[in-house]
């Protein structure tokens, strides 16, 4: 079939790089030329694991091309995915839908025969419908129809997510549409992977409510966590004995500094402003929300107790700033609320991070970027462990200890222990939940 993908950015590319990988003919479209002519080069603008070779395999295929002509993508195509981000509308908290409106009306005006037009990006129930007013009042004579497919693809993980799916959302109005969607996702059906055809309505539904749920999900062991470290209880067997109760499972139970990406914090601003537009109010998301920056200001206290109170002349090396590993994806991470609060505090931050000194770079003014944990450590008074890069689970705790002014250790990601960490030489270590240590003077 004949696919056009509107926006590359992660949804978008990831998408349409996998459609492609199906056997589709896949043109991407997009309004930045720097990121088509880096795309053409064959160069990635984001990281994700195995997507630059997969991207390179269906481009010399002749399966996947990229352009900035969205019109002539869309002429002759079978399906237009709309990709476009739906960032956070400043003063409502809603979802900001100017770039879905905006491409649903120059897809309206291209397309030249039956379409179907599907939402990829993730929007506010009833935007579908908006979508379908839009273009049909753009151009009355086109024959279409419209769908919401929306995406559950975790960074770091993607191409799996999309290849191997837990299930396939696809929300139509017709059996024509719904036809031309089974033949998109044909190759997964062949493989029994589930796909649910619904109404538009339920399958924007199903991405607020999922992403919601997970982000409380998250934020109940944060508290949870919290309570741990007052009765002396370890979150990390705490978690293990939730999980394996079937009803919960032991997905996002891990106890940290606070979600954060390009998804949970948005959707669930946007899910608890469609309750109140609603007259049904999302109590417990908005309390989600609330609890879950709480808990990042609760990591600077953390971190300011092994600074004696007084960030102010400290020097403080950071391991991770990416909001989850395997991604350069800053949005919303957590190390945004917590270094800055150093630096306003009077420390100097020095930096570890495998991906994400791009966008740190501006994300994160004053900061010190070096290439490894040891380098960071080298002279510090305090060092933090904000993200789980795999390079920062087996570290030589000794070596770290003897290179630090002060061997002080805040692993908020719990990857170590305090009996390790004062094996180690370190005098003083907290984390998430479990056991803390602070030697005598």
């Amino acid at each position: 079939m004949k696919i056009a993908m509107i926006g590359t950015g992660y949804v978008g590319l990831v998408s349409g790089i996998c459609f492609s990988d199906f056997g589709h003919d896949v043109v991407c479209v997009d309004k930045d030329p720097r990121k088509i002519e880096m795309l053409e080069r064959g160069e990635i603008p984001i990281y994700e694991p195995g997507l630059q070779p997969l991207m390179s395999k269906n481009v010399e295929a002749g399966r996947l091309s990229f352009t900035l002509d969205l019109s002539a993508a869309v002429k002759g195509a079978d399906a237009v995915f709309i990709a476009v981000g739906t960032p956070t509308r400043r003063g409502d908290g809603h979802a900001d839908l100017s770039y879905v409106m905006a491409a649903a009306q120059e897809i309206a005006m291209a397309a030249d025969r039956y379409t179907v037009i599907v939402t990829k990006s993730t929007v506010p129930v009833g935007t579908n419908r908006q979508v379908k007013h839009t273009i049909r009042k753009a151009n009355p004579d086109l024959e279409f129809d419209v769908a919401s497919n929306p995406e559950f693809l975790r960074e770091g993980a993607a191409i799996d997510d999309f290849m191997k799916p837990d299930r396939v959302i696809v929300g139509v109005q017709s059996d024509r549409a719904a036809e031309v969607m089974a033949n998109i996702y044909r190759p997964l059906y062949l493989r029994d992977f589930p796909i649910i055809t619904t109404d538009l309505e339920s399958a924007e539904m199903i991405k607020y409510a999922s992403n919601g749920f997970l982000a409380t999900k998250i934020t109940f062991i944060n508290e949870i966590a919290a309570l741990c470290e007052r009765v002396g209880a370890d979150i990390k067997a705490v978690s293990r004995g939730m999980g394996l109760d079937g009803r919960i499972g032991n997905k996002f139970l891990h106890a940290g500094p606070g979600y954060g990406g390009s998804c949970f914090p948005k959707d669930t601003r946007a899910l608890a402003r469609i309750g109140q537009e609603n007259a049904v109010p999302m109590q417990i998301v908005e309390t989600v929300i609330t609890v879950n920056d709480e808990i990042k200001r609760r990591m600077i206290d953390k971190v300011a107790d092994l600074c004696d109170g007084s960030f102010n002349g400290k020097t403080i090396a950071v391991l991770g700033v990416t909001f989850k590993p395997n991604t350069d994806d800053m949005r919303e991470a957590p190390s945004l609320t917590i270094i800055p609060a150093m630096i306003g505090g009077g420390a100097k931050v020095r930096v570890c991070d495998p991906q994400g000194h791009g966008e740190g770079d501006v994300l994160l003014p004053g900061v010190q970027w070096v290439a490894d944990a040891y380098k960071a450590a080298q002279n510090a008074d305090v060092l933090v462990i904000l993200t789980e890069w795999n390079e920062f689970r087996a570290l030589d705790l000794k070596r770290l200890a003897k290179r630090m002014r002060t061997a002080k250790l805040a692993d908020l990601r719990n990857i170590y222990d305090w009996k390790a960490a004062r094996k180690a030489g370190f005098e003083a270590y907290v984390s998430t939940g479990r056991g803390n240590f602070i030697a005598d003077p």
